[in-house]
């Protein structure tokens, strides 16, 4: 009787532990690792050792220790951190610095074995002099072009107030950002500093390379620190709450830094490829654009007069198109070529270099490839013959092919494009024609037909659009020839200017900004994309007409070159990036609203304006269900969630 019992109680017990965790409808086990001791202890004074061990309640794993775990002051031979099994051990290589508060900052590297439950934000500080510094400093980096959060970058503190110690010293303290851009940079002094960022490329913990991106400020602060209060918050479960208490803290300043990252211009110029993919081009690809072009010397070919040179607004990209067909028909082409580079000295000297342009598809390729359409094409026409059919003799030449970006519902404030496959020899502007029905006729209208400044292949027709009007854009057959020959087809597409009511309008008044020589300001969609600019007039206002009835947000940004583009910084010019602004909230056109916004450009700080609708980077929700995993489980079972301490 007793044994079997026994064996009751045996099975009861088994079960018990079966349900802690396990999919059946137990609870889970949501409590982290507990930390039960370490060597030397936390907050030591007057350590020597440079291996530390922190001992826990159970078995644990590290994260990524090389991104996850920051030791302050900056260790320039990486030390060796790795998770044992209930244990976490660092080994400093660097040697200790006398009278100095370490901090490891493991993050939320810290889980448990096997349901990973988080440690959290965890800490290990120690000293090797007779105190602990406790002062922090917090804030954010965000990105200086969309105030994006930076994630993983190093932010770090100087006591050398000279500009040049970002460049020639590593930084006193560090910490990493998470994934807000949030820092927090523990065991500071009492002192003066200077906060800088930086995309550490090579581990030296300066600005050593311009691939790093950086942010830094003049501003100076001393940390200091007050009691407070804060209100915590306990959650019965995911819906309901169970009390608010106010808990008392240490208030460390400042906590609200705001640093604008950028990356500096990549202004070493080097040649990066050349291509001929297709055999009537050569493309070639630098590393940064200059105004002074290659110069092309043929090997095995006559190089005068034998391109037609087409290149970007950088100039970092040239594509030599080929006008001789004999030429296109080589499939190698040597030369050689001068052009700028920049020396190990970073000045700009003259190369040569000798390029053999291989094209992609050999000519033999290409001609059976041209056979086989005749042949097939031949065999068309045999048939359509022996059924007296009509059918052609003649294998047609393949026209030219424009791209025309010509909507049947136009917006009155929207332009015609035409790109062509390939550069022009000649344009016949009389065979182009666009007509406005006015009634019943048909009228020709005026326009405007140009190429597109730095595009050598791109035309734009400019119209006054009159609202609520028909119009048909039409081109002649030949109005446009290219450098082989080719000759477009006729081409003619009926067109409807919207009506004014089908749009809104939009006035934003813009303060605040110190420097309004001139301000470029942009409507965005939900994907942060640009739908719309306008320059901010004298007054203070941007005006945005024929505005189709969505969501918007807005951007502004201080243009101080007047290229109408955002431009980055530069550190050794002690230039700041252009300053970017969001308006912070949503705004919604209607059709036939005319809306006007105040915007106080610097009523919240940076990091704070960009609406998280339009962030490109999401918060995780992993950590959020992890944590809740229990009052989803009560609230299925139509209980009330009671927090459980599972003892391990």
């Amino acid at each position: 009787m007793k044994k079997l019992l026994y064996l009751i109680l045996m099975a009861f017990a088994i079960v018990g532990c079966a349900r802690m965790g396990s999919p059946d409808g137990g609870w889970y086990d949501d409590d982290p690792p507990r930390i039960i001791g370490s060597t030397p202890g936390e907050r030591a004074t007057g350590v020597k050792s440079q291996k530390v061990t922190i001992y826990f309640d159970e078995f644990i794993k590290l994260a990524d220790a090389t991104q996850n775990v920051i030791v302050s002051p900056p260790q320039l031979e990486m030390p060796e951190i790795a998770a044992k099994g209930k244990k976490i051990v660092v080994e400093l290589k660097d040697t200790l610095k006398p009278d100095m508060t370490y901090t490891i900052d493991f993050s939320d590297a810290i889980s448990d074995n096997n349901e990973e439950n988080p440690l959290g934000n965890y800490t290990f500080t120690f000293s090797t002099g007779e105190k602990i510094d406790t002062f922090e400093v917090s804030g954010y980096v965000i990105n200086a072009e969309d105030l994006e959060p930076v994630q993983g970058i190093l932010v770090g503190l100087y006591e050398d107030l000279a500009d040049s110690a970002f460049r020639t010293k590593p930084l006193l303290r560090v910490s990493r950002t998470d994934d807000n851009g949030h820092f927090v940079i523990k065991g500071v002094a009492p002192g003066e500093y200077r906060v800088y960022a930086l995309q550490d490329v090579d581990g030296d913990y300066k600005f050593s390379q311009k691939s790093e991106m950086i942010a830094f400020s003049h501003e100076t602060f001393k940390p200091s620190a007050k009691a407070d209060m804060r209100q915590d918050t306990i959650w019965r479960d995911t819906l309901h709450i169970d009390s608010i208490r106010q808990v008392p803290y240490i208030h460390y300043y400042p906590d609200e830094l705001c640093l604008l990252a950028f990356q500096e211009q990549q202004t070493d110029r080097y040649l990066l490829k050349t291509e001929r993919k297709d055999a009537d081009r050569i493309q070639m690809f630098f590393s940064y654009g200059h105004e002074q072009l290659p110069i092309i010397h043929g090997l095995n070919f006559n190089s005068e007069d034998a391109f037609v040179l087409e290149s970007n607004a950088k100039k970092d990209s040239l594509t030599y198109w080929i006008r001789d067909s004999l030429l296109v028909n080589q499939d190698t082409l040597t030369f050689s070529m001068e052009y700028l580079k920049t020396d190990s000295l970073g000045q700009l000297v003259v190369t040569t270099d000798t390029i053999s342009a291989l094209a992609k598809t050999p000519y033999a390729k290409r001609l059976k490839d041209r056979e086989k359409e005749y042949e097939a094409w031949h065999k068309l026409q045999e048939k359509k013959r022996k059924r007296e059919e009509p059918f052609d003799s003649i294998f047609p030449v393949k026209p030219l092919m424009p791209d025309y970006d010509v909507p049947q519902a136009m917006d009155p404030d929207r332009s015609i494009y035409i790109k062509m496959p390939s550069p022009l020899a000649t344009l016949d502007t009389a065979a182009i024609h666009l007509y406005s029905k006015i009634d019943t006729l048909w009228y020709q209208a005026p326009f405007e037909f140009r190429q597109q400044e730095n595009q050598l292949r791109s035309y734009e027709l400019l119209v006054d659009w009159h609202p609520d009007t028909e119009y048909s854009f039409e081109v002649d057959s030949a109005a446009f020839v290219d450098i082989y020959g080719l000759a477009n087809k006729p081409y003619k597409q009926g067109i409807k200017v919207k009506s004014l009511d089908d749009y809104g309008t939009l006035f934003l008044e813009l303060n605040g900004i110190k420097d309004s020589s001139a301000v470029v300001v942009q409507l965005l969609d939900k994907s942060d994309k640009v739908v719309a600019t306008s320059k901010m007039e004298a007054d203070g206002t941007a005006q945005f007409y024929y505005l189709k009835p969505a969501i918007y947000y807005a951007r502004a940004f201080v243009d101080r070159n007047g290229n109408g583009l955002w431009d980055t910084g530069n550190y050794d010019a002690d230039q700041q990036a252009e300053s970017v602004y969001y308006y912070p909230r949503e705004i919604e056109a209607k059709a036939k609203w005319d809306i006007t916004l105040q915007w106080q450009v610097e009523a919240l700080l940076r990091y704070k304006q960009k609406p998280s609708a339009v962030m490109k980077k999401k918060n995780s929700s992993k950590k959020k269900q992890l944590r809740n995993r229990n009052a989803d489980r009560a609230r299925s079972l139509g209980i009330e969630y009671v927090k459980r301490t599972v003892s391990k």
